[in-house]
């Protein structure tokens, strides 16, 4: 069988093959506190951060409230999510609110190597490449929140990875920070796991379940990535093309939406009877995988659980059946499995490859069962306008906190938060909104500027 490609094949083979780590880089202002792919693909990188700010206003927004107060002066944020054009714009409010920066990837393949050259050139610290190993990855993490003089006081997580290695190598620090904002499914359930166990010793803000992330970075985010990221890899025509969804929450919602319309004949697969009985509704076969697996042509799985898509149910898939992921880590498809020696494993092109079985058949594994969206296209800006706004003012709200307003718990952002957020992405639509009168706020017991909606509200 062929020896599996070392993870830098999926950068630019044009790079060299130097590990960042070995090398001696300096921005221009002289330091090196960071550690990206190449620091002279900066300007690129800038010119991709200021694509992204044209299509994140309320970011900007808060930046232009910023010039007077500085809500977050005096903040050390350690971050670790993916390093994207995105990101980085919520980074630079992140600075332009008062805070110090120091930031991780947390997935060794969506880092946008321009982008961290970029960032680390304008002074962040960044340890940050596309195509880390496991071991760079925790280097990376490491060198975030190891350094002399410097002491986090506010950690961003998106996986929990970042919260993990800091409770497993330096749990003094919990002692300086105020609190943990989480923005996936993953790390919130990690987190109150934490809590369950009593070893939660920071304020938490899971800022998944907030519903400007579930709605939109979820739904209409996947709605429009799970076609993209297909089409990138694999130029598939999604017509009359049989489809099975592993889970109908958000996500999955989004992926359905868009393979019915393009005219694909699209399976749910679902544990849950509401989330089951909604996909009835919306027009799609609930059925098992079992029932579908030797007939579809395509499996996504989106349901943030394990072990959804066994070897079993790989080895009754039919030839040329395509495998991916659109949920946060890779375990949902029992990738390991695959590492055996009667299969045949071919790279095909960056982040797609064959899995060939002793008769020849194979099956099409794209990004090796990690993100689809992220790891193989982009994600729409706006909808991470949204997700970045609410992480900032979760920060915000947990930072300036005063003493004994959030215990060692995990929390929703206030609705009323939620609402801003929104709010702050109407004018980019040219949407007016109506305003109660007096007798119509009194008569439905709300306050005329909100919430207008119950926190349990979804």
């Amino acid at each position: 069988t062929s020896p599996l490609p070392a993870a830098a094949s999926y950068t630019d083979s044009s790079d060299d093959e130097t590990s960042p780590r070995d090398k001696q880089q300096k921005n221009s202002k002289g330091s090196s506190d960071f550690c990206v792919k190449n620091i002279k693909q900066a300007e690129f990188g800038r010119r991709e951060i200021e694509i992204a700010e044209q299509e994140m206003p309320a970011l900007m927004a808060l930046r232009k409230r910023a010039q007077g107060e500085k809500p977050l002066a005096g903040a050390k944020i350690v971050g670790c999510t993916h390093i994207t054009a995105q990101t980085a714009v919520l980074m630079e409010t992140l600075g332009a609110l008062g805070a110090q920066c120091r930031w991780a990837a947390c997935n060794i393949y969506s880092t946008l190597n321009e982008v961290a050259a970029a960032l680390a050139e304008s002074g962040f610290p960044v340890f940050a490449w596309k195509g880390e190993s496991e071991d760079d990855f925790w280097w990376c993490i490491d060198r975030c929140v190891n350094v002399e003089g410097w002491q986090p006081n506010m950690i961003l997580d998106d996986g929990g990875d970042l919260t993990h290695w800091i409770y497993k190598k330096y749990p003094n620090m919990f002692k300086k920070i105020k609190g943990i904002v989480e923005e996936s499914v993953t790390g919130v359930h990690r987190l109150y796991q934490l809590s369950k166990a009593g070893k939660l010793c920071v304020p938490a803000m899971n800022v998944n379940d907030s519903v400007t992330k579930q709605k939109f970075d979820n739904l209409y985010c996947c709605r429009e990535s799970i076609l993209d990221g297909l089409k990138r890899t694999t130029d598939m025509m999604f017509g009359g093309k049989q489809v099975v969804v592993c889970g109908y929450g958000e996500v999955g919602k989004g992926c359905c939406a868009a393979l019915k319309a393009m005219g694909s004949i699209v399976y749910v697969t679902e544990i849950d009877p509401i989330c089951a009985l909604q996909a009835c509704m919306d027009g799609f076969r609930l059925v098992k995988l079992n029932e579908v697996i030797r007939q579809v042509d395509i499996v996504i799985t989106c349901t943030g659980n394990k072990n959804v898509v066994t070897r079993e149910h790989l080895d009754r898939m039919k030839n040329s059946c395509i495998v991916c992921n659109m949920g946060h880590s890779n375990t949902e498809i029992d990738v390991a499995s695959l590492r055996t020696p009667e299969l045949t494993w071919e790279r095909v092109r960056s982040q797609v490859d064959h899995v060939i079985w002793p008769d020849g058949k194979r099956i099409v594994l794209l990004a090796e069962g990690r993100l689809l969206n992220l790891s193989c296209s982009t994600v729409p800006t706006f909808v991470l306008s949204i997700t970045a706004t609410t992480q900032a003012l979760a920060l915000i709200e947990l930072y300036n906190a005063p003493e004994g307003r959030y215990k060692q718990d995990v929390y929703l952002l206030p609705k009323k938060m939620d609402e801003y957020v929104a709010s702050l992405h109407l004018p980019t639509f040219d949407a007016h909104l109506t305003e109660l009168t007096d007798e119509q706020a009194k008569y439905l017991g709300l306050n005329k500027n909100g919430p207008f909606k119950p926190n349990y509200y979804r």
